[in-house]
Formats: structure tokens, C-alpha cells, sequence
């Protein structure tokens, strides 16, 4: 999203911000087949979104009338949510009055996705911040950047960022584990026995994997380390569905009541004719249902989905389907888990911390992820005697949300 600063200027670095296209619309479904549009007025935010809020035809005003009081409350207290850090976000909504309806159909809908984790288990603070940072405070916060390449390409300049500053990458690389001397990283330790060793080390592995590369004495005798075993995981479902004509004109849909929350007209993103067919990635977030279904069940269950929402699927032929499980995807935002979530600096002097698990003040995004990144380099770089700033800063605050910014 456009509130995603840092992962803006990543783009722009590796060569990347051309191969991103930004939308400032999202499109809804609902179970009805009623198609809505969010969009932004010229009203100031935060009242930049409220006229096409207003037209949403699967809300009632009852629903419409709790979410504003709830969205003028986050606003007024610009972003931060009184004792948000110990609540549920469905707790939090509740106390503010929510209706069944609200919570399924615009918040669930929302954070879900943003947070990858449901709203009985996802901290209330980051979904507050979600919807300050990316629906209230700025008037570009909302939109949707999506990639017109695939990801392969669209990573492509990492590796040429490094080797043009005399760095190396190595693929296909198994690291085995650290060996620690005098609580510091002597070497990498590769899977064929050989040895890296380096001034610097910086791990951007997840959580769980980091704690399999460290010595278990050390794991056990730091509480850094110890606390990760607390940090839990939630499961993202990606589905890719080719088809043997087209479905949809759309770019990207977002589904409402039902398991499949978004579609991706991957044909139509990345520019590609494929002779009448189409190629769709569905994406489900805090997957656990499908968890212990087998692949054929989940894809029977979203091309079924599909069909249910875009008519002219119903007479479509699907010619190929692919199911991607990622069962630990990302942290699990959950309250409190900021206490377990580490620094960029850790209990070994020479071994620097990054990943959206760290504590970057955001949820498991790629802007977190891309935030941990830059602390990092940033910690090395004061550790070697050097002050040097890469975060950038959030959204400016626009229109009337300026008088509550924190």
C-alpha cells in the first residue's frame, strides 16, 4: 500500500518502482455479486473515503453509523488505541460497538489480509495503526501497489545493487548453523563443512529457522532467543487458476463472505496475452482451515468461489491449478508480542537481526520486513563508529487528521 513509505524507497533502490502500479480504487464483491468501489473524494482526510463509504450497498446505515464512530475514534487519537496492546482487535471492536456485519464484511475484510491473522487473535494496536495509517491519515495511504512482473524479476535488482558495490550473492547455499566464540559469530558453518566468516553477520531467516542455526546452550542462556520460541506463526494459501478463456476485465478483486479474499488477474497485471485464457492467484490469509485439506479440496473449494462470483466463469474450462501452503508464513500479530520481538542488535556482538519479526513497530508486511532491513544496516553502522539514516518516515498526516497526529 502507499503507507508502505519504506518499501517505496526499497523499490526505487534496487531498480524496481517502474514494475510496481499503483491503484486508488479498491473493488469489492460481496456474496450478492454487487460490485462496490472505495475510492477517494476531495474531501480532506480523514473524510477522503466517506462518499463512496457512504454508497457501500452491502452495509446497512446501522453497520455504516459504527463503523464512523469507530474510524472518527481512531482518528482522534491518531492512530493509538487506548489499551490496545493487551486486547484482541475483535475485542476492541466490540467495545466500540461494532455490528456483526461491520466486523465480517469491512474490518475482517481488511485486517485479515493486512495482519495475516484473524481478528480473535491479532493485537488490537496494529489493527488500529492499519486503519489510521493506511484509510485516515493520508489521502494516497489506501492504495493498492501491485507488481507487473513476476516476483522473480521484480527482486532481480538485489542481487545487482550488492554486486555493484563489490558484494557477492550465493544461491543454493545451506547454512547449518553459527559457531559462537566468546559470545560473538565466528563462522558460518555450510552444509558441506565449510566455513564463512565475516565482521558482520545479519540473519533474515524467520524466527523459528534462526533459533535451529544457534547453539542450544545459547538459545537457552539468552532471553532474546528464548522469547522467539513464544512468537507464533500463521499460515498464507496462495491458489493459481489458468483458465481457458477470460472472467474477469478487473486487475484485482477483493471477495467478501467467502474463504477466497482476493483475486489477482495476473493475465492483465503483467501485460500478457495468452490466446483467450487467463491466469488468476487467489490469495487467502490466516489460512488455517485449509491447513489440513489436501490440495484437490482447496482448489475444488476456490474454483467453486470463483464461479459463485464472476458469471462468466460459470461456462470457463479450468485447465491447470496450483496450491501454495505456506503454513508458517509470518509472525502472528498477537497481543503483547512486542515483548518478544527483538531489536536489530542481538546477544552476540557481531550478529544483527532482520526480518518482520524484529521490532519494526508494523505487523508482518513487506514494509516491516523492508523497516528491519534498514535497522540493521543501520546498527552496523553505528557499531562501526559510523551515524547513517535509512528509515524513511511514515505519510505525512493530510487535511483535518493533521490536528490528531501523535
Amino acid at each position: 500500500m502507499a503507507c508502505c513509505t519504506n518499501l517505496e524507497d526499497f523499490y526505487a533502490r534496487v531498480g524496481a518502482a517502474g514494475k510496481i502500479r499503483y491503484y486508488n480504487r479498491v473493488v469489492f464483491l460481496d456474496r450478492e455479486g454487487r460490485r462496490s468501489v472505495l475510492e477517494a473524494s476531495a474531501l480532506p482526510p480523514p473524510l477522503h473515503l466517506a462518499p463512496s463509504f457512504l454508497t457501500l450497498p452491502f452495509l446497512k446505515w446501522k453497520d455504516k453509523r459504527a463503523i464512523g464512530r469507530a474510524m472518527l475514534h481512531i482518528a482522534r487519537k491518531g492512530g493509538a488505541g487506548q489499551n490496545s496492546d493487551s486486547k484482541t482487535m475483535l475485542e476492541w471492536l466490540r467495545g466500540e460497538g461494532q455490528t456483526d456485519a461491520a466486523i465480517e464484511r469491512v474490518w475482517k475484510s481488511v485486517l485479515v489480509s493486512a495482519l495475516d491473522e484473524e481478528l480473535d487473535r491479532a493485537g488490537a494496536r496494529y489493527g488500529v495503526e492499519v486503519f489510521w495509517k493506511a484509510f485516515l491519515r493520508n489521502r494516497r495511504g489506501f492504495e493498492i501497489g501491485i507488481p507487473t512482473v513476476p516476483l522473480g524479476e521484480l527482486y532481480g535488482g538485489c542481487r545487482e545493487a550488492i554486486e555493484r558495490r563489490g558484494g557477492a550473492v550465493r544461491t543454493r547455499t545451506i547454512v547449518r548453523g553459527l559457531r559462537i566464540e566468546s559470545g560473538r559469530v565466528a563462522a558460518a558453518v555450510l552444509d558441506d563443512g565449510a566455513e564463512m566468516a565475516a565482521d558482520y553477520f545479519v540473519s533474515a531467516l524467520p524466527h523459528e529457522l534462526l533459533l535451529e542455526l544457534l547453539p542450544a546452550e545459547v538459545v537457552a542462556g539468552e532471553k532474546v532467543f528464548a522469547a522467539l520460541r513464544e512468537l507464533r506463526s500463521s499460515p498464507i494459501t496462495g491458489v493459481h487458476l489458468w483458465l481457458d478463456r477470460v472472467v474477469t476485465e478487473e486487475s484485482y478483486l477483493a471477495l467478501l463472505d467467502r474463504t477466497t479474499q482476493w483475486i489477482f488477474n495476473k493475465t492483465k497485471l503483467y501485460g500478457a496475452s495468452e490466446a483467450g485464457n487467463q491466469y488468476l492467484q487467489l490469495v487467502i490469509s490466516a489460512s488455517y482451515g485449509l491447513v489440513e485439506k489436501s490440495r484437490q479440496e482447496i482448489v475444488d473449494l476456490c474454483w467453486r468461489e470463483v464461479q459463485e462470483s464472476l458469471p462468466a466463469a460459470r461456462q470457463a474450462q479450468l485447465v491447470k491449478a496450483t496450491v501454495v501452503k505456506e503454513v508458517s508464513a509470518t509472525f502472528s500479530p498477537a497481543p503483547g508480542c512486542d515483548r518478544l520481538r527483538p531489536g536489530a542488535r542481538s546477544p552476540m556482538g557481531n550478529l544483527f537481526l532482520a526480518g518482520d519479526w524484529t521490532a519494526t513497530g508494523w505487523p508482518a508486511t513487506m514494509e516491516g520486513a523492508v523497516r528491519s532491513g534498514y535497522l540493521a544496516a543501520e546498527a552496523i553502522l553505528a557499531q562501526d563508529g559510523r551515524t547513517q539514516r535509512f528509515l524513511r518516515d511514515d505519510l505525512r498526516a493530510e487535511g483535518l487528521a493533521r490536528q490528531w497526529e501523535n
